[in-house]
Order: structure tokens, then sequence, then C-alpha cells
């Protein structure tokens, strides 16, 4: 039997309803929520890797600008998907939520063996995410319903890329549920 935990990657308000979202973005909320509450209902660890940058200087302002400054509202996770208590929350500074960051030290403590990765840019973040994971010995599920990026397109490869590339197991989220 797996022992999951769940990584929910840049579901931020800068993401999700700010400057760099996209319309697409909304429709990823209710999902993860759902997800969100069967991992607490059946005590699964869930995780927020959440950017955090460093106001001016961070390398990522060269991609995409200033995004999820910390301290601003743009860098809190959407109010719909508020942490609780018993949540972790990972500050990245990096696509991946593994790069210099306590994930894997956490992930380990908690004997995880298999990732769920949800979030936005599922061909940027979730991508290298899933990358560093799957580096690291973890097995990957992706629920379809819980990541999107910016065009159908692009999601549809960022999905292909994962399942080709680090044997992911892309899944609907009722048939998650339904394993979980």
């Amino acid at each position: 039997m797996p022992k999951y935990a769940v990584i929910l990657v840049d579901l931020l308000n800068d993401f999700i309803t700010g400057p760099i979202s996209t319309e697409r973005a909304l429709t990823i909320v209710e999902p993860n929520r759902r997800l969100i509450d069967a991992a607490h209902e059946k005590n699964i660890p869930v995780i927020y890797a959440n950017d955090c940058h460093t106001p001016e200087i961070d390398h990522e302002f060269k991609v995409w600008g200033p995004h999820a400054v910390e301290g601003t509202k743009g860098a809190e996770v959407v109010p719909e998907l508020t942490p609780t208590d018993k949540d972790y929350i990972v500050p990245k500074k990096r696509y991946s939520a593994f790069y210099g960051t306590s994930l894997e030290p956490l992930l380990r403590e908690l004997g995880v063996d298999t990732v769920i990765i949800t979030g936005w840019q599922a061909d940027c973040c979730c991508r290298h995410t899933a990358a560093d994971a799957f580096f690291r010995g973890y097995d990957i599920v992706v629920p379809r319903e819980t990541t999107d990026t910016d065009t159908l397109e692009n999601y549809k490869a960022g999905l292909a890329y994962l399942k080709k590339n680090y044997g992911a197991d892309i899944c609907d989220l009722d048939d998650l549920l339904a394993r979980l």
C-alpha cells in the first residue's frame, strides 16, 4: 500500500487570480479542495510548496517578472485552499519544490513513498517538482483536474512529459480518491 503525501504547488493568489494567472487557473481550485479534504480525512499529509521570492533580486523575476514576493498578498495561498494547522508549508524560490527546501527531509520523516503532485503550471513548477521527486525515488501521481497551465496545448504536453519521463500515474481525481 503506498504511503502518500499531497504536494500542492503554487496555489497562490498571484498564480490563480493575480498578475500571472489565466482564466484556466480557477478551474483547479475546487478539485484541489476535494483532494485536500480527502487527504485530511485519510490522515494523508498535505504539503503546500509555495513560491516565496525575495523582493527585487530573485532570479526568477528575469523570466516571469515580480510575483509571489514574500510578505505580500500575492504570495498567500488562495483563500479557498487555506492551509490548516496540521498542514505543512514549504517555501521555495525556484520551480522545483525540492530545490533548496526542506521538502525531502519532511517526506522522509513522514515515511512517504508516493507523492501526489498538484498545482499551477503542469509544464513548469509541477514538472520540475516531479523530476526531483523521480530522481529521489518517489512514485508520482498527478490527478488531471488538479493541475493546469496557460494553454490546453501546454497542459497536455506537460502531463505527457510527466508520464513518459517519470512514469507518473496521470489519473482522474475520482479514481485517485477511490484508491486513497
